[in-house]
Formats: C-alpha cells, sequence, structure tokens
C-alpha cells in the first residue's frame, strides 16, 4: 500500500508519498512514473492538499442495499450520479462553510472515494481493477432544504456544490483490499455512521466499468460511491471525521 499526497510547501503545491510521518517528495505525474526529488518533510511542517484536482467528480445516489430498504426505495437498474463542482473541492483540516443567506441544515455523508489512474472509456468489469489508482475518503456535504426547495427541479448540483462541500482526502491509498472497508462518519466523537463497502449494489470495479459506458473517465477523476443510512446535519463548531479502515481520517469543522 502507497499513501499519495499533495501539500503546500514554500507556496508551491507539490506530492508525495507520506511513509509514517514523513513526506517523501515526487516530481512528473502522480499517474504516469513519478521520480523522487530527494526532497524529504516531517508531515508537521507542511499544509495537506487535496490529493488530485480532479477533472470530473461523480456521486452516487441509493448506492446501498440497507439504506433502500430502509427508505423504501427500488433498488436501480443503473447507477443514479450527479456531479458536484470544482470550485467546491476542499482539503482535509479546512472549514466546511455554511453558505450566506442560508439557515437550513448542512449534512455530512461519508463515502468511499474512488480515484481513476488512467484513461477509462467502455471497459469490461473483469479489467476495471488496471483503470483504478486508489481510494480516498470522501464528504458529500449537502444543504438539504434547497435539494427539494423547487418541486418542479431538484437541486441536485446547487444543493452540494456550494464552496467547501466536497472534502476530500487526506491521501490517495494504492492496494486496498476493498473487501476489508469499513465507512465511518463520527461527528463530536460520536459515530453516526457506520458500514461496509460489501452492501453496496454497484460495487466499484462494476460501477468504474458501467461509468466508462457513459463517459470517458481521465486521471484524478473521482467517484464517490454514495452513502449508507446515518448521515445528519452539522452545528457550527462540530467536527466531523469520515474515517476509511486502511485508507485515512478526513477532518473538517462546520463554520457558521
Amino acid at each position: 500500500m502507497a499513501h499519495w499526497i499533495r501539500f503546500i510547501s514554500n507556496n508551491k503545491v507539490r506530492f508525495g508519498q507520506l511513509i509514517e510521518d514523513v513526506v517523501y517528495e515526487y516530481q512528473g505525474s502522480m499517474f504516469d512514473g513519478p521520480e523522487k526529488t530527494g526532497n524529504n518533510f516531517n508531515i508537521d511542517e507542511v499544509e495537506l492538499h487535496t490529493p488530485v484536482d480532479p477533472k470530473n467528480f461523480l456521486g452516487l445516489w441509493n448506492n446501498f442495499y440497507s439504506r433502500a430498504e430502509k427508505e423504501g426505495w427500488t433498488i436501480p437498474a443503473e447507477p443514479l450520479y450527479f456531479s458536484k463542482l470544482a470550485s467546491s473541492y476542499t482539503a482535509t483540516d479546512k472549514p466546511i462553510v455554511r453558505p450566506d443567506g442560508y439557515a437550513g441544515p448542512v449534512y455530512f455523508e461519508a463515502e468511499l472515494g474512488i480515484v481513476i489512474g488512467k484513461t477509462c472509456k467502455q471497459i469490461t468489469e473483469d479489467v476495471a481493477d488496471e483503470y483504478i489508482f486508489g481510494y480516498t475518503c470522501v464528504n458529500d456535504v449537502t444543504a438539504l432544504e434547497i435539494l427539494q426547495r423547487d418541486k418542479s427541479f431538484p437541486q441536485w448540483v446547487r444543493s452540494k456544490g456550494f464552496d467547501s462541500f466536497c472534502p476530500f482526502g487526506p491521501a490517495i491509498v494504492t492496494g486496498v483490499d476493498l473487501e476489508s472497508l469499513t465507512i465511518r462518519a463520527i461527528l463530536d466523537g460520536e459515530t453516526k455512521q457506520e458500514y461496509k463497502v460489501s452492501d453496496m449494489v454497484f460495487p466499484p470495479l462494476r460501477l468504474i466499468s458501467l461509468l466508462s459506458h457513459y463517459m470517458t473517465l481521465t486521471p484524478g477523476d473521482i467517484i464517490a460511491c454514495g452513502t449508507a443510512s446515518g448521515s445528519a446535519a452539522m452545528k457550527s463548531g462540530q467536527t466531523i471525521e469520515i474515517d476509511i479502515s486502511g485508507i485515512g481520517t478526513l477532518r473538517n469543522i462546520m463554520q457558521g
């Protein structure tokens, strides 16, 4: 397993591998033959950035059997998804900021993020793993009251696309054993969500194959796999952690 991060040092965005508390800097492309620079940094000396800048960021809806059963939803025949805006991306330890003029609930959703490693178009499920670079933690933040505000047009992109509404990271981890993953959302120390990847309607390999028939996926793109039951509203000052066993912990504070 390797933990890839991007970080800021001397006002420059860099990338490298995190091994224990030391960051080993690389250059070139994270996805295609990166080379060591010879520079090392202590993790406490740098500011963590989002591990990639995705060209496309897709989020799944209704992708867990247990939640569909609880909510009375029909199991979808194909992936149901929306897009998160690039302006909403934010890193671990950065605030989630309440939108100006919005007084309604702001919800967290703990999700597994798949990071694409090479251009992917119309692939089969049996080769999908070759196109996945690794996995990361995602918090799919939602201004819930806005979602159904206009009954004629559900506002998925707007309600989920405000600045700071897409925290992900802190690292991309390669060589992950998907079957062993447990995803948790922890709000001020209390576990609110805890579920297994194995409950997915469309697990990662099948999901990538299907999505690649709808669009071309490119290196650095992220697909957030949806969430199970238990998401809830955050209050100002609360800390929300998205913890995935074997991948890491994404941590943010709600502001406003």
